[in-house]
């Protein structure tokens, strides 16, 4: 009877440890994240020039913002830029918009188009991007992708955070206002769970580089073997920051956030990004498949709630409701923070939105572990543990 007295005991005192964590990081996330983003950037001559930036824009397809997103980086207020757009066939709609769309729009602006790619993985990323890595001309190489809107001093904040020991310096996801169902749940998404985790871990010092928007020392780049030797990764953002931090360099979250502007958005299509975001961070850190449920307020707080009355005898329904609703609250102070004001909507669309993206969350962890196959555009992948990736031949080359 003892033995089951101590199991009982040793889990209620592990909810309990995870729980105060939570709250810890809950309080350290929204501090760290009313100092560090939406600082005023200082737009006063350097003492030294600022050094000139390449900007890699890889694209596939078009949507209605597209068009939108890619100008802000033709209207960008730094003194030297250039653009280096990267489509994999010549037959890709990107191809037409930006060349007569962009190009002629804006001819004084350095601007190219690479076509084609060059295969050096299985990263489709990375083997479109390849040709423009390799002919960029500048030392800092901003990587962004597609579906990114830039205000015009979001690459003036980046560079001034690259300090000399620093090599990357990313911007935190978040989305740009639109309206609909699937706009509010993007934006509570990014501006709640995914910056309560990504500004603990950055205050933390834990790797939590998420690369649709990040500026890179090439010669830090060059060190581990340029952009070719992360091909073999669809993850390539996260194990880029873990080769460059163990070369002693530091990573940097910018003030600005990223703003996520796609042309197509759906509750799906983000469950479907969310569900292939898990199955790669299971692949790259196992451990994900445990603790990942315990920073979710639904799953966290039931078990909390069963250890207050084992260990203290309290109401476990008080408990997990008062849980639930002080997590709301610090929710909506979060989103507030991240978005630098009020959101685009009601507080009754954001408790809609909060509620539907809470009960989600352990479905969507579940789908990742029950199906560890990664769709990406059109193709699938299979990872190994660690992250490396296969791509699966489609159904019809497979042999029977």
């Amino acid at each position: 009877m003892m033995p089951m007295v101590y199991t009982v005991y040793g889990f209620a005192i592990f909810f309990m440890i995870a729980w105060v964590c939570l709250w810890l990081i809950h309080i350290m996330a929204l501090s760290y994240s009313k100092w560090k983003l939406h600082r005023t950037v200082d737009r006063s001559p350097p003492e030294q020039p600022y050094p000139g930036v390449s900007i890699l824009k890889p694209l596939t397809g078009v949507d209605p913002n597209l068009l939108s997103n890619l100008e802000t980086f033709f209207t960008l207020d730094y003194p030297t830029y250039e653009l280096l757009f990267c489509v994999e066939s010549e037959k890709d709609p990107a191809l037409m918009l930006v060349k007569h769309s962009l190009l002629t729009k804006y001819p004084n602006v350095d601007a190219r188009l690479f076509i084609g790619g060059m295969r050096v993985g299985v990263n489709p990323k990375i083997n479109n991007m390849q040709p423009a890595y390799l002919a960029a001309k500048y030392p800092l190489i901003l990587v962004s992708d597609a579906g990114i809107r830039m205000r015009d001093d979001s690459l003036l904040d980046m560079v001034q955070h690259m300090k000399e020991d620093v090599a990357i310096v990313h911007q935190m996801p978040f989305a740009y206002d639109a309206e609909g169902f699937a706009a509010v749940y993007e934006k509570i998404y990014f501006g709640t769970a995914q910056a309560r985790m990504y500004m603990g871990a950055d205050f933390l010092g834990i790797n939590c580089h998420v690369g649709m928007s990040s500026l890179v020392r090439r010669c830090a780049l060059e060190e581990m073997g340029g952009l070719a030797a992360l091909a073999d990764y669809l993850a390539e953002d996260y194990f880029m920051a873990k080769e460059v931090v163990s070369r002693g360099w530091r990573m940097r979250v910018a003030s600005l956030p990223a703003l996520q502007n796609s042309g197509s958005r759906s509750v799906g299509a983000l469950q479907a990004r969310l569900t292939r975001w898990a199955r790669l961070r299971i692949a790259m850190v196992p451990t994900t498949a445990l603790l990942e449920p315990l920073s979710e307020c639904l799953p966290l707080g039931a078990g909390a709630a069963w250890a207050s009355g084992v260990l203290f005898g309290a109401e476990p329904l008080a408990f997990f409701l008062v849980h639930v609703l002080v997590w709301f609250l610090s929710d909506w102070l979060q989103l507030r923070t991240v978005q630098n004001g009020s959101p685009p909507f009601t507080k009754v669309q954001f408790l809609v939105g909060w509620v539907w993206s809470e009960c989600c969350a352990p479905f969507v962890l579940a789908v990742a572990l029950l199906n560890p196959e990664i769709s990406w555009r059109t193709r699938s992948y299979k990872l190994d543990w660690g992250g490396r990736a296969h791509e699966l031949k489609p159904p019809h080359t497979q042999k029977l």
